[in-house]
């Protein structure tokens, strides 16, 4: 197989999607000759800056060498996150990357994205090897903090949950359905909020620290995207960034932490397998994710792995948000559930839910469809081939696979899958890492108990820094 003049081949294949050109084994084909090291930058809120090395080839090889940096920019940038990309040792393919990103290019919805989350510029710079800047990494210890009183708020789209928490032991949670996606006043979600933390509160003698686990980005607690304020206009988004914070002060002067749901996913994987380097992946929706380090901190990265490139066929799926080809949400999520259902000869109704879809695919592969079998499969053997991927950008020893697509006998065949491929390409990697569906053990640390852990009763964060590097 060849593309962009790079050959390569590998053995396992998605049995519905048999021309699915995975990114993780062609850029490894490229690195084996690349040989004119170049550095990638990452800028991000406060100074933070992730730095990676990798190579290009020589000059014959242009074509590859543009399709190289520009996925690699890419998986990076939704990794991390950030307003300004550095590059060192990419010649004019900076000039040609700063197009792509442009107004009229076809990356502008990930530069327009990372403008609204970091409230800065998007810019990508060229800069000399010799004054390249070092790595300003600040890994952020959060989680683990089970003494005390503490509220834990788990803010989901279809329901919110919260739970009062003594010594790491729930002592009351409750969950109440409610439509934040639906509504343009940010007051609604604002009195949810306050209602759940008031009733928590009413269940303890005193309260010593708030967390919040929620969909979106957020920097230092300030919420910068979320589709849980979706239908918010522009001109209220100033009173959604602060909303957490505003609804813990009704409480008192209470220290509050505000993370990613997917960052909290593998904290609470973290705190129960009592283990660290784990990369949390929930297939609902869309792909979600997080992750935490070695030592149990979380990096201060976006993890946004959805709109990250995992397929470089021609004919890809495209996103209908960011336009790209290619991307995560398209793979493992139930989106590839239904794509694939159709492949299958599986005949959905027009008029289902794409959940209702998902749970139709789920009861046949429950009743022995092997089509819809096979739809499980080949998700399975996209996450494979997905995480030899993210294990360039990640140092993972357990992969968490979460969500509604993992449920069941799909959940089964899925995970039996990626294990089988994964031994079968990547014996490296099934070597190494852990890939498992939530325990009754990972099951009794919820997502609102893990999310009360969060804060401190002074909360500090602070991490070494470290250069991180991109190799096949």
């Amino acid at each position: 197989m060849q593309v962009c003049g790079i050959s390569f081949d590998y053995h396992e294949k998605p049995e519905l999607d048999p021309g699915f050109v995975p990114f993780g084994p062609w850029r490894k084909a490229y690195l084996q000759e690349a040989d004119r090291p170049i550095s990638i930058g990452i800028e991000r809120e406060d100074g933070k800056l992730s730095v990676f090395h990798t190579s290009l080839r020589g000059e014959a090889f242009r074509e590859a060498n543009f399709r190289f940096l520009e996925r690699t920019v890419k998986l990076l940038l939704w990794c991390v996150g950030g307003f300004r990309v550095l590059l060192s040792g990419c010649g004019e393919l900076t000039e040609e990357l700063r197009r792509a990103y442009g107004k009229d290019g076809a990356r502008f919805f990930d530069a327009d994205f990372m403008e609204t989350v970091y409230e800065k510029p998007f810019a990508i710079v060229d800069c000399e090897e010799s004054s390249f800047p070092a790595a300003r990494e600040e890994a952020i210890r959060l989680g683990g903090h089970l003494d005390g009183c503490r509220i834990g708020f788990d803010a989901g789209g279809s329901d919110r949950k919260v739970s009062a928490v003594i010594d790491g032991k729930s002592v009351y949670s409750e969950e109440v359905v409610w439509f934040p996606k639906l509504s343009e006043d940010p007051d609604y979600q604002y009195q949810g909020i306050v209602e759940a933390f008031r009733t928590a509160a009413s269940k303890l003698p005193r309260v010593d620290a708030i967390g919040v686990s929620s969909a979106g980005v957020f920097v230092n607690n300030r919420t910068m995207v979320s589709s849980l304020f979706i239908k918010v206009p522009k001109e209220r988004r100033e009173e959604v960034k602060s909303v957490y914070e505003r609804a813990a002060r009704e409480i008192g002067d209470v220290p509050i932490a505000v993370a990613n749901d997917g960052d909290v996913t593998a904290l609470a994987g973290a705190m129960s397998l009592d283990t660290g380097r784990v990369l949390g992946i929930a297939m609902g929706t869309s792909e979600a994710a997080g992750y935490v380090n070695a030592d149990r901190r979380i990096l201060g990265w976006i993890n946004e792995l959805a709109f990250a490139p995992v397929d470089l066929q021609e004919d890809a799926p495209q996103d209908e948000w960011s336009g790209d080809f290619g991307v995560g949400c398209k793979y493992l999520s139930q989106d590839a559930v239904i794509r694939l259902a159709a492949r299958a000869g599986i005949d959905l109704e027009d008029t289902l839910s794409p959940a209702e879809k998902l749970k139709e695919v789920q009861r046949l592969a429950e009743s022995g469809h092997e089509g819809a079998r096979e739809v499980f499969r080949s998700i399975g053997c996209y996450l494979a081939h997905t995480l030899s991927l993210y294990a360039t950008v990640y140092d993972i020893g357990t992969v968490l696979v979460l969500g509604r697509v993992s449920a069941g006998i799909g959940g089964d065949l899925l995970m039996a899958e990626c294990r089988r491929v994964l031994e079968a390409e990547y014996p490296e990697l099934a070597a190494t890492i852990r890939v498992m569906l939530p325990d009754e053990k990972v099951r009794r640390v919820g997502q609102s108990i893990a999310a009360a852990s969060l804060a401190a009763a002074e909360h500090r964060s602070g991490g070494a820094a470290a250069e991180l590097r991109v190799e096949s």
